[in-house]
């Protein structure tokens, strides 16, 4: 199973995460489009709004994260630490709050997928575009600040 270099999710639990089917062991092609996490997380929701009250980032927002220093876009948030409690320990090794926000984040220049605590993300300073290979499966376009969800069907 390929794990992602940053956060250390693997490619496989970050799409099962985001709804998406499990594409072979090095996680190749576009996760489906479909009812999701994400597409769930941002439909309806407004710029600078998300469908969780308390989350300080929306779907398609630009981030960064705040201790590995690398861009990407929310395509999924969890009002609360939703994967399992033996990643938890492996991965989350500062110990992030589970009862607050977690974002699945599209990884700019890499085909990986994080999964992160709300306090390891900051609004991106850059708002270039993110390169990403499935950014078509979960956004339909980019206004020069933030991706929009594609609806859902």
């Amino acid at each position: 199973m390929v794990r992602s270099i940053v956060a250390g999710v693997s490619l496989a639990e970050s799409r099962a995460a985001l709804g998406a089917p499990v594409v072979g062991a090095a996680g190749q092609g576009a996760p489906a489009a479909g009812r999701s996490v994400a597409a769930e997380a941002g439909s309806g929701a407004a710029p600078g709004q998300s469908m969780s009250k308390d989350a300080r980032f929306f779907v398609g927002q630009l981030v960064e994260h705040n201790r590995f220093d690398y861009r990407g876009v929310v395509c999924g948030v969890d009002p609360e630490f939703n994967l399992s409690e033996a990643w938890y320990e492996e991965m989350a090794k500062s110990r992030p709050p589970k009862d607050r926000p977690w974002y699945h984040v599209l990884v700019d220049g890499a085909p990986q997928a994080t999964y992160v605590a709300e306090r390891h993300l900051d609004p991106a300073r850059d708002s270039a575009q993110i390169d990403h290979p499935w950014l078509g499966a979960y956004f339909n376009r980019f206004d020069g600040e933030r991706y929009y969800p594609k609806p859902i069907h």
